[in-house]
């Protein structure tokens, strides 16, 4: 049984408007610098111990890679680390910047 929930792009941009939800962005680098979801935390394994222990564990999270497949290994994993409402977002950035890319920021 999976510890985290898929969502619709929908439904994640729903929450991104509301400011519901911490985003982080599993992807590389330097691809989560040509363009991510605006106020996505940049999340690998350098960072992934601070975030761990300066989240609060009842906070949305919803995790986001390039397809949505990647983000789906992730959120397992910080949901098996405590988190209580973690999501992998279907369709990835990809589906994001592709359905709004009035929507996205560069670092």
């Amino acid at each position: 049984m999976s510890n985290y929930q898929l969502m619709e792009l929908p439904i994640a941009v729903e929450h991104w408007q509301n400011g519901e939800a911490v985003f982080v962005d599993i992807r590389d680098p330097q691809s989560f610098a040509a363009g991510h979801i605006p106020g996505s935390q940049h999340l690998d394994n350098s960072n992934l111990p601070q975030f761990l222990s300066s989240v609060d564990k009842n906070q949305k999270v919803i995790v986001v890679c390039y397809h949505g497949i990647s983000s789906q290994g992730a959120a397992d994993y910080i949901a098996g680390n405590g988190f209580t409402d973690v999501h992998s977002m279907d369709g990835g950035y990809t589906a994001w910047s592709m359905s709004f890319p009035e929507h996205t920021d560069r670092s």
